[in-house]
């Protein structure tokens, strides 16, 4: 329960950085996996941010009016693939500043190698994911 707790506050905490961009942290998640990732499928982008492939839509829907993403049907009508667009590009800019501002409010609380050791357990913990 204290890991679910930690999540929740940790992702209140970040909104609350973000607020000024007039973003939520799920919907910036997006935004970095895009620019990293380029033009994706719905698919291949859930599976990235290990996201179920029927909730990834409705996130992007906000996103896409906003015209930070674009939605475009592939050559099979049933494949859409989304991209980050030039706006997009220009608010992950203005966001990540903000996002590192709550990164470090957490590091100073927790010290710089308990902070450390954290993300590369979370990082293993996400690996269980891929296992069979």
């Amino acid at each position: 329960m204290n890991l679910r707790k930690a999540s929740r506050f940790i992702t209140s905490l970040y909104d609350e950085y973000l607020r000024p961009v007039g973003l939520r942290a799920t919907q910036l998640s997006i935004l970095m996996a895009l620019e990293q990732a380029g033009s994706v499928t719905i698919t291949s982008l859930s599976e990235i941010l290990l996201m179920d492939r029927t909730t990834l839509p409705r996130d992007l829907k906000p996103l896409e009016r906003q015209g930070w993403v674009s939605v475009t049907e592939g050559e099979d009508r049933r494949k859409r693939f989304i991209a980050l667009t030039p706006d997009g590009r220009d608010l992950l800019k203005s966001a990540l500043p903000l996002w590192e501002q709550a990164q470090i409010r957490i590091r100073d609380y927790m010290g710089d190698d308990p902070y450390k050791g954290l993300l590369g357990q979370l990082s293993d913990i996400v690996k269980l994911n891929k296992r069979d």
